[in-house]
């Protein structure tokens, strides 16, 4: 029976820590496992305003920048796929565009996965709190498939910017 494997990657080096992780699981198993790996991207939507997930929020991509942006996801999970495949791994890509969490659940049922195996960004404090944790929704979402959650340590990623007006307004309706 093969196992089936989804891998979100977000195109960042912290996102990609969880490969090394994945290749030692299916290149150490023995015997060696029937595995095949689904690389998954996902083209978040935009929204009006970065601290709500209300899909009465969403700005709509505009179509050119979802062609461009579904260009650089396929050639960036391609060049992922080929270095698994120069190892003897089976790959497969996937590009999704919605919301991240949602989107990965939604894959990982849709080729009946037997596992996710993802890196976690590792952000803590007001950052976290402000805009959550991918990995975390996940694990919230899918009660039914077992998640890898790999901790991406020594690579540094900028901060996002968040506008301290947006904080404000945040503290304010919810204090």
């Amino acid at each position: 029976m093969k196992e089936r494997i989804l891998v979100p990657l977000d195109g960042t080096e912290i996102g990609e820590a969880v490969l090394p992780k994945l290749e030692d699981l299916i290149l150490k198993a023995t015997p060696r496992m029937d595995v095949e790996v689904t690389l998954l991207h996902v083209i978040s939507n935009l929204n009006f305003n970065v601290l709500t997930e209300d899909e009465r929020a969403q700005l709509p991509i505009p179509p050119d920048e979802l062609k461009e942006r579904n260009e650089k996801a396929k050639s960036y999970l391609d060049k992922i796929a080929e270095s698994l495949k120069s190892k003897g791994i089976e790959v497969k890509t996937m590009i999704k565009v919605g919301h991240v969490a949602d989107e990965i659940v939604k894959a990982a049922r849709e080729i009946n996965a037997h596992l996710i195996a993802m890196a976690t960004h590792g952000r803590s404090g007001i950052v976290r709190w402000a805009i959550g944790s991918v990995t975390d929704s996940v694990i919230r979402l899918e009660g039914t498939i077992p998640v890898l959650a790999v901790r991406a340590t020594g690579k540094k990623e900028e901060s996002p910017v968040i506008p301290i007006e947006s904080l404000q307004s945040l503290v304010k309706h919810t204090g």
